[in-house]
């Protein structure tokens, strides 16, 4: 099928232009890459230490020791998909002292080539495989910019503090797919559905045009500290562990883009958010969607457990204050 008649569209004004002889060209070539120790390893399960702590820290019967215990009255409410957005954690002190790593940090900011940067207030996901309670998720293709743009517009990222091995639960990308979901668009559907939503899923259908161009799905494989960094047209989704498994997956999304690409309204989007201790989305810069600070239970009703303040709060310097968008670098 070949469609004729387009939408505008909005371009990107910036690309990657290697070869640079470090990952960053797999990132170009490949649609992601793999930034190995970006954080001492043993720092990194530090922060995986503070993670389950906070876990635990809603309801004394849930025993990481007890996976009998791993029921989801016994945790704080989370997506199907493992992540959590509510109850401030998006602002805990581990989760910006992680975001706030120098090598980091400094990965994004050989992406953009500034190190004036935005980061998103985005989820923690922890998976705790062979849930009794919880069938595994299927694998949900997607990515997370809307067909109606063009170009490199975001780079995520996902902070590893747990080990991914070929039976635990990882990112799954199909390689070099960031160079052919925007022709998949033009020549396989219809531009009158496309939405400006910076999230696209694809059918069983559809994702037999990538297998068919020669693509295949592909778990990446890391150790605690390694930064997973992919372009957000890069077809991907979060790999299940498989009954093998007895690692608890523990990672922080978090993606940088440079500040000069955010308008005033993004950045007072932000400043709302971080003071208010709410999420966002994947985007640090644009398509800043606020996750409702109040948790509901299933039934409906409030979480009495919500939290309106992080349990642990960060100190806000500069840096971070920089980084959250509320205090200009100039």
């Amino acid at each position: 099928m070949t469609i004729t008649t387009t939408p505008t569209l909005n371009h990107s004004t910036f690309k990657l232009s290697g070869p640079y002889g470090d990952w960053r060209d797999d990132l170009e070539n490949q649609g992601y890459a793999i930034i190995k120790n970006a954080i001492d390893p043993e720092r990194a399960l530090g922060y995986q230490r503070k993670a389950l702590d906070w876990l635990t820290s809603f309801n004394l019967a849930l025993d990481l020791d007890d996976p009998s215990t791993w029921t989801r009255e016994n945790m704080p409410v989370h997506s199907k998909i493992n992540t959590f957005n509510g109850y401030c954690v998006t602002h805990e002190k581990f989760m910006w002292d992680a975001r706030m790593e120098p090598k980091i940090l400094d990965a994004f900011a050989k992406i953009w080539g500034t190190d004036e940067l935005l980061v998103s207030f985005d989820a923690l996901n922890i998976t705790l495989p062979n849930r009794k309670d919880k069938p595994a998720q299927k694998p949900w293709p997607h990515v997370d910019q809307s067909p109606m743009r063009r170009g490199l517009h975001c780079v995520q990222g996902v902070i590893n503090l747990s080990p991914a091995g070929p039976e635990d639960g990882s990112l799954m990308v199909f390689p070099r797919s960031n160079k052919a979901t925007e022709g998949f668009f033009d020549t396989e559907t219809d531009p009158s559905t496309w939405e400006q939503k910076d999230i696209r899923n694809f059918t069983v259908e559809e994702i037999q045009w990538f297998e068919d161009h020669g693509m295949k799905p592909h778990k990446v494989l890391a150790e605690p500290g390694d930064l997973l960094v992919w372009d957000s047209r890069t077809v991907h989704w979060g790999g299940e562990p498989t009954v093998n498994s007895n690692t608890i997956r523990t990672v922080i999304y978090a993606s940088y883009a440079p500040v000069e690409l955010a308008t005033k309204e993004t950045l007072r989007r932000k400043k709302e958010a971080f003071e208010s201790y709410q999420a966002t989305t994947h985007w640090p810069h644009e398509n800043i969607v606020k996750r409702d600070g109040v948790v509901y239970l299933p039934d409906g009703e409030v979480d009495p457990r919500n939290r309106s303040v992080p349990l642990e709060a960060p100190v806000h310097t500069d840096r971070l204050l920089q980084l959250a968008g509320v205090k200009s670098y100039r």
